[in-house]
């Protein structure tokens, strides 16, 4: 009988450090799940950002370079790409009249993946994956293989955005992408173009049959 009293203590000191092991476990997933609440902020406290600065020198890039003096573009990838961060905004009446939700370059990350929702990637090299930032002049219509298979012709106007339309840098709609925000989960990432949902690029394409030469300014704030 003495001989089975430490048999059993020792499968009791397993058990127990065993229950501690898990038990450690459960509160280290619950300090990494209430890790990632706590980053992933509810959309109300989100605070919106100011481009007043964006729009002022928007406007005069367009006077200075005979571009469309009514309309333009600004798309923040400094934002959560669940959010809607690709803005019109209307010169005349001094306001933003859409916003919409847009996907941007995938980079090293899995095409159609989300992985960098918070932190999007930025490069103007060939086979980089990577969204470029910059003025670019949105030009011709053209014939898409995504969405609603309709694309415009992207020139980028500066050293960050120079290579775009040798990248084949376009906008255009894509299935994917959701029609409304989607926060706190992400837009699903292409090849570097800039992206919209199918109803918003109808919008979209009809603005840009009617006004020539739009300014799109892609930044990261």
């Amino acid at each position: 009988m003495k001989k089975i009293i430490p048999v059993i203590s020792l499968a009791l000191l397993i058990s127990c450090n065993k229950k501690k092991d898990v038990q450690e476990v459960n509160v280290f997933n619950v300090e990494k799940t209430a890790e990632k609440i706590a980053r992933e902020k509810p959309r109300s406290e989100i605070k919106d950002i100011d481009y007043s600065i964006y729009y002022n020198e928007a406007q005069l890039y367009c006077k200075r370079n005979n571009l469309n003096q009514d309309k333009f573009f600004l798309i923040d990838l400094g934002m959560h790409s669940g959010l809607k961060r690709f803005f019109v905004y209307d010169f005349n009446e001094n306001k933003i009249l859409k916003s919409y939700i847009v996907s941007h370059g995938c980079g090293d990350n899995k095409w159609g993946a989300t992985m960098s929702k918070e932190n999007a990637s930025i490069s103007n090299e060939f086979d980089s994956h990577c969204s470029s930032i910059g003025k670019f002049v949105v030009l011709d219509r053209g014939v898409s293989q995504w969405g609603i298979k309709v694309n415009y012709v992207l020139q980028g106007k500066e050293k960050t955005n120079s290579k775009a339309r040798s990248r084949a840098i376009v906008l255009h709609s894509w299935e994917a992408i959701s029609n409304d925000e989607v926060y706190p989960k992400g837009t699903p990432e292409g090849w570097g173009c800039p992206a919209v949902s199918n109803e918003s690029m109808k919008e979209i394409d009809k603005l840009l049959q009617e006004n020539k030469k739009v300014l799109m300014w892609i930044i990261k704030s």
